[in-house]
């Protein structure tokens, strides 16, 4: 199954994926689950996608205003230098513990929207992330049970500011900028996904081919970075997890190559989906 939030009528909705289109909920079990959030909640998305088994689709994929996919997220959790061509590049050592920073929801865009260059730095850069959607949460969840805790995956751009992130060792800063974090543009079932390991992140900037990688290549895999997260914060329905980047950065690439207004940037995970978001320069107050 896959699913989307997105507006229909100018408010916001959110419902079941197909082919032909999405299909938003009705009004009484929007009622009972007003957000994606809130059906992952209840473990409700079986649910929600028979009762919409009949309904005609209320716009087509190409059309539909897409909000960012989990837009209320008690926390969004990320994975720094978490591919080995990645901490390679940035001349990092190995490290026993994954590199835990946190993005706000405010932050994100959705699926087709702008990312937005901010006016103190023109250092944007892009980061291809499968992101992990959190079902049931908990505290001190093992490794071989952590995949009982995902309700989905998605694609993530972890657009971040590098002049900001660079300022201390804590990179918060610089991955929180407004409307610098893409999100989308659906969340994948797990059940669609036959092999994880096999899935690619790839980023393409105006077509060209950035960063390509199995997610088998990751220095520390969603279970383990699940169980990781969950001994020092309680894990909870709807908190996303961005997995980290493969190597390839604007950054670390000799010219640097950074996002400007009129570029476009894709995020293509496999068996997924591919999330888009122009680029576009802040404007002066």
């Amino acid at each position: 199954m896959r699913f989307a939030s997105f507006e229909i009528d100018g408010k916001p909705s959110w419902g079941l994926v197909r082919e032909c289109g999405l299909v938003g909920l009705d009004a009484a079990m929007a009622a009972r689950y007003p957000t994606l959030k809130s059906a992952i909640a209840a473990d409700a998305l079986a649910e929600v996608a028979d009762s919409l088994a009949g309904k005609a689709s209320d716009v087509s994929v190409d059309d539909a205003k897409y909000l960012p996919l989990i837009g209320d997220p008690d926390k969004i959790l990320c994975v720094g230098l978490n591919y080995h061509d990645h901490r390679k590049e940035g001349g990092h050592g190995e490290v026993e513990h994954p590199t835990i920073f946190t993005r706000y929801a405010n932050a994100q865009i959705g699926h087709n929207q702008p990312m937005i260059r901010p006016l103190e730095t023109h250092t944007l850069d892009f980061e291809a992330e499968l992101a992990v959607i959190i079902s049931k949460g908990g505290r001190r969840i093992s490794e071989a049970d952590a995949f009982d805790h995902v309700a989905g995956y998605s694609c993530y751009n972890d657009g971040s500011v590098r002049a900001y992130q660079r300022h201390t060792t804590q990179f918060i800063p610089g991955k929180n900028f407004m409307g610098t974090g893409g999100f989308g543009p659906w969340m994948v079932t797990p059940d669609e996904i036959e092999d994880l390991d096999a899935v690619t992140v790839e980023c393409r900037l105006n077509g060209e081919v950035m960063q390509h990688a199995p997610v088998a290549d990751m220095i520390f895999s969603i279970p383990r970075v699940i169980a990781y997260c969950s001994t020092f914060t309680e894990l909870v329905p709807g908190d996303v997890i961005a997995t980290g980047t493969p190597g390839g950065v604007g950054s670390r690439r000799d010219p640097q190559i950074w996002m400007k207004a009129g570029d476009v940037c894709e995020i293509d995970i496999s068996g997924i989906g591919v999330l888009r978001n122009p680029i576009i320069d802040e404007e002066a107050a």
